[in-house]
């Protein structure tokens, strides 16, 4: 029997096992963190939990996002950059490279790095959620190049999981990012850019 073929047998298992049965009522009270005061420590929690997964971190004023970003790639020598659609031009200095007919796997390996916004990021995890949106592109985008740089608006930094959940939509693709792709032997040695970047640079606009 084919894949197909196993998952229906299984399917129509359950369906028959579970006929008849009541609706049952999911109590979902997760925590949220509704204290204002909490909020405005939210920048400064995300910016060290994100630093503790080995990311670069920059905290800055609007005004000085441009200039960080400018100089973070001058330091990294990365001057052919892909920028997706949406992405406003002072965060992707130069000519950036487009995706606009989509890159091959090939073209995005062969380029310096990628610049995108973000959906929503959370402070408690230092994790931050891109979900295809305007300057974020398709997920290869920031699965391929080998140096991605995200920029984090305050307005989308929320406390816990469930409130970024609250913001997303379900039906888009997301990728959730905790500091650069890693992964660890059996003796627990540290390996990174197995499945991702090897190194990630966030751009905090407070």
């Amino acid at each position: 029997m084919n894949a197909a073929g196993s998952r229906e047998r299984i399917l129509s298992r359950i369906r028959s096992a579970v006929a008849g049965a009541g609706e049952v009522e999911i109590t979902r009270a997760y925590r949220t963190s509704p204290d204002p005061a909490a909020a405005a420590g939210l920048v400064g929690l995300l910016a060290e939990r994100v630093a503790d997964y080995r990311a670069v971190v920059h905290v800055v004023d609007e005004g000085e996002a441009a200039a960080t970003i400018a100089a973070a790639l001058a330091r990294r020598g990365a001057t052919r950059l892909v920028a997706p659609d949406g992405l406003p031009p002072e965060w992707a200095p130069g000519e950036p490279v487009t995706d606009d007919p989509p890159l091959s796997a090939a073209e995005l390996d062969r380029v310096d790095g990628v610049v995108t916004g973000c959906a929503v990021a959370i402070a408690e995890t230092g994790t931050i959620v891109l979900d295809t949106g305007p300057g974020q592109g398709r997920r290869a985008l920031t699965l391929l190049p080998d140096y991605h740089l995200c920029v984090v608006r305050a307005e989308q930094i929320v406390a816990g999981v469930p409130e970024a959940v609250g913001r997303l939509d379900p039906s888009r693709p997301l990728t959730w990012i905790s500091g650069p792709s890693a992964t660890s032997d059996i003796e627990l040695n540290r390996v990174e850019g197995v499945h991702g970047p090897r190194t990630l640079e966030v751009v905090v606009i407070r």
